[in-house]
């Protein structure tokens, strides 16, 4: 049955969730929000990828080694096994995060990253991007290295770069998720009303940044529904149309089913 809603970013595989971690899955499945739950080091990828399986249907994963995480090594090997694994949808989370860093880190940011995109063309998955005050070398870096792609590339999670930065990125066929900050930060809205509806995905990022009317309490992937309406209320559509075009995105980036 197809979802009425896809989270194609969030975390219940964290410890935040360890009390309640069933209920609040079956809160977002009975509401008819799939998740894509995404790995960020070995632990947690492996996490996602079990609970995955604990669903026959709805519940996804990715696995990476996110770029604020680089005091761990990134065992290709290791990575690949898992993506091989037909619950994994994509690659990461993985990208540069320049806010804060020292010159040696920055280096081996980019040396872990370029790791992922050649995991990624590898086992032809997407990949699921984070990038913070780092997108002239992101772009420089995607150009180098993830040419030539029959499917797509992938997604820029919790979108923060410019107007320019989204183009480019759109130019290499990525498409961006939004999260609950869209609800209360209103410096995202010039961009959502530039970036085509059909490259627009939604997100939770949970346990963080929960949307209005949640701010300031745990995020769930339930609570997806609050961003999806105010993505209707900021490009003047009917929510219907939000849900029906952000989740064909979601599920043909992704390969959902």
């Amino acid at each position: 049955m197809k979802p009425r809603l896809v989270d194609v970013h969030t975390h219940a595989q964290f410890a935040e969730f360890e009390n309640d971690r069933d209920a609040v899955i079956r809160r977002a499945l009975g509401a008819g929000v799939w998740m894509i739950n995404v790995g960020t080091d070995q632990h947690v990828s492996e996490a996602a990828v079990d609970l995955a399986h604990r669903y026959k249907s709805g519940v996804f994963a990715t696995v990476g080694l996110h770029p604020t995480d680089i005091n761990d090594e990134f065992d290709y090997d290791f990575y690949r096994k898992l993506a091989e694994n037909f619950k994994i949808v994509a690659i990461g989370e993985c990208g540069l995060d320049y806010f804060r860093l020292t010159p040696k880190t920055k280096e081996k940011q980019k040396e872990i990253f370029i790791k992922h995109i050649l995991l990624a063309r590898e086992v032809k998955k997407p990949l699921m991007i984070h990038c913070r005050e780092a997108f002239v070398d992101l772009i420089t870096i995607l150009k180098e290295n993830f040419g030539g792609r029959s499917i797509s590339p992938g997604i820029c999670h919790f979108f923060s770069g410019t107007i320019e930065d989204a183009q480019k990125l759109m130019d290499l066929g990525f498409s961006f998720s939004f999260g609950g900050v869209i609800t209360f930060a209103r410096e995202y809205e010039k961009l959502i009303k530039f970036i085509p509806l059909d490259h627009i995905l939604l997100e939770t990022d949970a346990p963080y940044v929960a949307p209005i009317p949640h701010r300031g309490k745990r995020n769930e992937p339930s609570y997806i529904e609050e961003v999806a309406k105010k993505i209707s209320k900021i490009l003047g559509k009917d929510f219907d149309e939000i849900a029906e075009i952000t989740t064909k995105n979601a599920i043909k980036i992704f390969g959902l089913s």
